[in-house]
């Protein structure tokens, strides 16, 4: 179906093309924005932040997605990429250091510094082990440290910014043991995970992002893609992940090595 916006968008007539686009998109704007921010004047403000950053550059994202000759994914894919991308960066720069470090309140000593280190300052998992283990912990084990970082993460979870703390805190492993291989074979091997992801159809990653990642209902999942039902949203995300898991095994990676 095509967009009715970007006929007046490309023939000069910016103001119509934002009306019409908002007309069409606005629920699902604030769809996105909702699985982030709970309180109304944040879903207001990312609002507002979300219009603000669209229409900037005289509508540069629009007619950067408008210019291209073939799209491999709905529009409707792409705008919720750019709305949760957009909305992670209004909480981090919103709340910053201060505000974010008040959900680790309460917590046990342990598990604030491992707050601090995945979600404050971004370091990887066995980054923050090793830290914790030569500064503070240095008898920790690497399951005792495990079992601390779940206890971490659910706490961030259960707090009122639970969706963007999981965005900041990234992809909790379920790995029991620490990683054993050398750094370039840790870099080459997330090279390869990467690079496999981004081979995916682009309506295929945001598939897995919103259902395996971030946990939404299938039936959410499909209304923000577009797709029939449920069903439809669960033969994307097999097809995904078996295509992922192809291109990990062509590349001499197993699932044991994850």
């Amino acid at each position: 179906m095509a967009e009715s916006w970007i006929a007046p968008l490309e023939a000069g007539d910016p103001e119509r093309a934002w009306s019409l686009f908002l007309e069409r998109y606005r629920r699902l704007i604030f769809g996105a924005i909702r699985h982030y921010a709970q309180d109304y004047d944040d879903v207001m403000d990312v609002f507002a932040r979300v219009c603000e950053a669209l229409r900037e550059n005289d509508f540069r994202r629009l007619r950067t997605y408008a210019a291209q000759p073939l799209h491999h994914a709905r529009f409707s894919t792409w705008l919720v990429t750019v709305v949760r991308n957009l909305t992670i960066d209004w909480f981090r720069q919103r709340d910053g250091r201060r505000r974010l470090s008040a959900v680790a309140e309460g917590l046990p000593v342990l598990q604030r510094n491992i707050f601090e280190h995945v979600f404050l300052d971004r370091h990887s998992h066995a980054e923050t082990y090793e830290l914790i283990r030569a500064r503070d912990a240095p008898t920790l084990t690497f399951r005792q440290f495990q079992v601390e970082l779940r206890a971490t993460y659910r706490a961030a979870a259960d707090s009122r910014r639970g969706s963007v703390m999981r965005e900041l805190g990234g992809h909790l492993s379920s790995d029991s043991e620490p990683e054993r291989d050398s750094p370039a074979e840790n870099d080459e091997r997330r090279s390869v995970i990467a690079k496999a992801f981004d081979a995916l159809d682009p309506a295929d990653r945001v598939a897995l992002q919103l259902y395996v990642v971030e946990e939404l209902p299938a039936a959410t999942v499909a209304g923000i893609l577009g797709v029939p039902n449920a069903k439809a949203v669960y033969n994307q995300v097999y097809r995904a992940l078996a295509a992922l898991r192809s291109h990990l095994e062509r590349a001499g990676i197993r699932q044991d090595d994850l």
